[in-house]
């Protein structure tokens, strides 16, 4: 009995122990869960930075990121009170937003209190950090501030590991934190940088492990345990750039099924230096300073929720921004959307689907308004093809669909010719892809041959010397721009010969899966039924040079490429005879006649480019070329002089010589802004076309072909709700958020950028937190924003319940409409209602 209370006793503080080190793994967890993944540059998608708080409603979300990491999240005030005086907000938006508010809020707030507090001063409350209290030279007269040069030390290791491009490669081996901690050792710099010459003899208390140095940290720290996991998102704040990446990674591995470690890692990294400097600075000042932090965050609830009651004000003045926009939406969806009718179906000569990306509207408006035979549809930007594609002779591996889903099928490339439906061919064709395959293999030696020689230091200032006039031809491109058209990368080093016959093809897929697929894509584009004699697949891409964030303006639904490859794909598989009569067998007939060809809309230039049309049945090929000159040339010509003004360009230039400037602002080297991407998005319409015909939406609004009454079981509604739906959230928060604080939610100027490991990323000039988010010049032309900072509005045409069903099934969209990350509205007989708490209401704007 007493040996077996004295085991007792024994394992007693052991279970304590276990307990205190779960609690700070939760809360440690909870921390990292708050970071949003950023993607890598050649794979740039936008992104909600605050997605994982969507829990939150965004006021309170707008509070502690002020608070922890003073960070915006709502309009500035001064950008505010320029529109107010403007004329952008008026007193009837500003009317509007008050009623919109929840009662309680409203009550506390009057309209003249908003407009006085636009040209206040207030200051939100902030909670610091360890090394913001110990820091004796805040000012920083004699050296960077402690905060400043953490934040370098940390990025230029984290630059260093993640880097796999670099001919030098770390040990990773042990970890991110093991890295770290092995090169601080050894950096005898950093000290006399933060002015601690003898950092050196405390590091050996710096524990071996990630968990360890979480433990001790918090320990040490002493604060209450409520607001662990506050503080923790706070550090994670100071490098939310490499947090983002690291977030990145983690959501990766989570798609693939396996563990990462990153995010913690970089986690006790930063929590660690601030133990650090405790270290070296213990003294009677510290002492005081160090208890004056607990003492601060012992109040870290009532920080929170005065400045959560704080910014009352600034979420009245978002509503009223978003009512002014509203309003004219509200009022061209009534007052003409709603008259207009479909086209007769015997009309249709051409069907044109192309992805709901913004830019696509007002091409769609000009082709149909040229071609009354023309019916264009809206269709999420993938096609509907969850792929990964993988160029010929090459390992570079890259998904074609959202962030959101890991691809489940593989696509590879392959050399056919025209009759590659006969045996013959086929033979032909396996011959031609293996020598494809070896002309592209030795040019790929031959340039990274080329590419290593001018990466050595002692080749840095010789290269171009070395290379010759055939280098300097390069450089006389970006000081003469050319007029040439997009250059396709994916057929880089492959010979001119093989170019027009490189086909990318899905691989190990059989014909009854080929079908299956076939069927849900139509049926999801309403195409399953009256198809036309020609029907178009048309992604969309960019075109620009010297451009690190190039695939920001390519399709965000193909993981930032454009959309060729699944196109092609698509429409390769729709015309084969076997898909056609599975297709058939299952009730959905595609006429003899149909073809279904694959296109691009270049976004830079609005040029339509066909691939793969040597494939064609004379009667398409026919058609597509009739197309090209009586439809497509004066439809783009259109949308270019729509678009002149904003990029500084006459819109009244001869149709050749307005291409031609295009062309070049595309093929620029020094050029910022080749195009305004998605800047302006505001409104995602899910609809039939009819509802949006005609009218003039300005580049502003997604727009995605619904019918309600082909959707009996409102699975395609539920489709929408819960992929396109988000992925345009992520889009319309990234330009907000990097629109709101371009300082830390944007990634600054792109003339000052480089790029980070070759993808990862960019610094801002040599340092600093990896940047994240939109460049200045993607938002501003230099005198004023191009994006106005607006929560996307959702209109759909759907039944109350089926739009209910989905609501009621999904928890993050509930989130996102209960908590006023989106606004979501519906068609109504000739009315519109909003969402709001569960039910539904009139609009309440006064229609001018």
């Amino acid at each position: 009995m007493n040996t077996m209370n004295l085991e007792f006793a024994a394992s007693a503080p052991e279970s304590e122990e276990a307990s205190l080190h779960r609690r700070i793994e939760a809360a440690c967890e909870q921390a990292c869960q708050a970071i949003a993944p950023a993607w890598p540059l050649d794979r740039a998608i936008a992104v909600n930075p605050h997605w994982a708080r969507i829990g939150r409603p965004v006021r309170e979300v707008a509070a502690r990121m002020a608070v922890l990491g003073n960070i915006q999240v709502f309009p500035s005030r001064s950008y505010l009170a320029q529109a107010w005086e403007a004329g952008r907000i008026t007193p009837s938006d500003l009317a509007h937003a008050l009623v919109a508010l929840p009662a309680a809020s409203a009550a506390a707030l009057t309209a003249a209190q908003c407009i006085d507090a636009l040209h206040g001063t207030t200051r939100l409350p902030g909670l610091p950090l360890l090394i913001d209290v110990l820091d004796d030279d805040p000012a920083g007269h004699a050296r960077l501030s402690w905060r400043q040069a953490i934040t370098h030390q940390v990025s230029q290791t984290c630059a260093a590991y993640f880097d796999e491009q670099a001919d030098w490669q770390p040990e990773r081996g042990e970890g991110l934190y093991a890295f770290w901690r092995e090169t601080l050792t050894h950096d005898h710099g950093i000290g006399v940088l933060m002015g601690l010459p003898d950092l050196e003899r405390w590091l050996d208390a710096l524990p071996v492990t990630r968990e360890d140095a979480e433990r001790w940290v918090l320990q040490r720290l002493g604060l209450p345990e409520a607001v662990w996991a506050d503080y923790l998102e706070a550090i994670l704040l100071t490098v939310n750039g490499w947090a983002s990446w690291c977030a990145y990674l983690g959501w990766q591995a989570r798609l693939e099924g396996r563990p990462d470690s990153h995010l913690r890692d970089l986690l006790a990294i930063r929590l660690a230096w601030g133990a650090i400097v405790l270290e070296c600075k213990d003294d009677v000042v510290t002492r005081q300073a160090f208890a004056a932090l607990q003492a601060k965050w012992m109040h870290a609830p009532v920080v929170l929720k005065q400045a959560e009651d704080m910014l009352l004000v600034d979420e009245v003045w978002q509503l009223a921004l978003e009512a002014g926009y509203q309003r004219e939406l509200a009022h061209k969806l009534v007052r003409d959307g709603l008259s207009a009718k479909p086209a007769p179906a015997a009309a249709i000569e051409v069907q044109a689907a192309f992805c709901i990306d913004v830019r696509s509207e007002p091409l769609r408006r000009a082709l149909e308004a040229v071609s009354p035979t023309m019916q264009t549809i809206g269709f999420a930007g993938f096609f509907g093809l969850p792929v990964a594609y993988t160029p010929l002779a090459t390992a570079a591996r890259r998904p074609q669909l959202p962030g959101l889903l890991a691809p489940a099928l593989e696509v590879t490339d392959h050399i056919a010719t025209a009759g590659a439906d006969r045996d013959d061919a086929d033979l032909n064709a396996a011959d031609l892809t293996a020598a494809a395959r070896r002309a592209r293999l030795r040019r790929f030696a031959w340039s990274e041959q080329w590419r290593a020689a001018s990466r050595w230091p002692s080749a840095a200032f010789s290269f171009v010397e070395v290379a010759g006039a055939g280098y300097l031809g390069k450089l006389s491109n970006w000081l003469r721009p050319s007029a040439r058209a997009r250059v396709r990368d994916d057929l880089a080093g492959l010979p001119a010969r093989y170019r027009p016959l490189c086909r990318p093809t899905l691989a190990g897929l059989d014909t009854d899966a080929k079908v299956a697929l076939s069927a849900r894509v139509l049926h999801a584009m309403g195409l399953d039924h009256q198809l036309a004699p020609l029907v178009l697949l048309v992604g969309h891409g960019s075109q620009s040079a010297n451009n690190a964030h190039a695939a920001a303006l390519d399709c965000g639904a193909c993981c930032g490429q454009t959309g060729e490859v699944n196109t092609r794909v698509l429409a390769q598989m729709l015309n084969e005879p076997a898909v056609r009569a599975g297709l058939a067998a299952g009730g959905i007939t595609v006429p003899a006649q149909t073809v279904f060809v694959a296109a691009l809309h270049n976004t830079t230039t609005d040029e339509i480019e066909g691939f793969d049309l040597d494939l064609l049945p004379p009667d398409g090929r026919t058609r597509w070329l009739r197309l090209q000159e009586t439809v497509f040339a004066p439809a783009c010509d259109q949308v270019r002089r729509e678009r002149a003004a904003r990029l500084g360009l006459d819109p009244r230039a001869g149709e050749e010589q307005l291409l031609t400037q295009l062309r070049r602002r595309a093929n620029d080297g020094a050029q910022t802004r080749p195009e305004w991407g998605l800047a302006g998005n505001a409104a995602f319409i899910i609809a039939p076309r009819h509802r949006s015909r005609g009218l003039v939406l300005d580049g502003r609004s997604f727009l995605h072909d619904y019918d309600a009454e082909n959707d009996a079981d409102g699975s395609v509604l539920e489709l929408l709700m819960t992929a396109p739906m988000l992925v345009t959230h992520w889009i319309n928060w990234q330009y907000h958020a990097s629109t709101c604080d371009p300082a830390r939610l944007g990634s600054g100027n792109k003339v000052l950028h480089n790029v980070v490991g070759g993808h990862i990323g960019v610094f801002e000039g040599n340092g600093g937190d990896l940047r994240i988010g939109l460049s200045r010049q993607s938002l501003h032309d230099g005198e004023r924003w191009a994006h106005e900072p607006l929560r996307l509005t959702v209109v759909i045409d759907a039944p109350r319940r089926s739009i209910e069903r989905v609501i009621a099934q999904h928890e993050v969209v509930r989130q996102l409409l209960d908590n006023g990350w989106l606004h979501l509205w519906r068609f109504d007989g000739a009315q519109l209602r909003r969402y709001v708490g569960g039910g539904w209401q009139a609009l309440g704007l006064e229609m001018r």
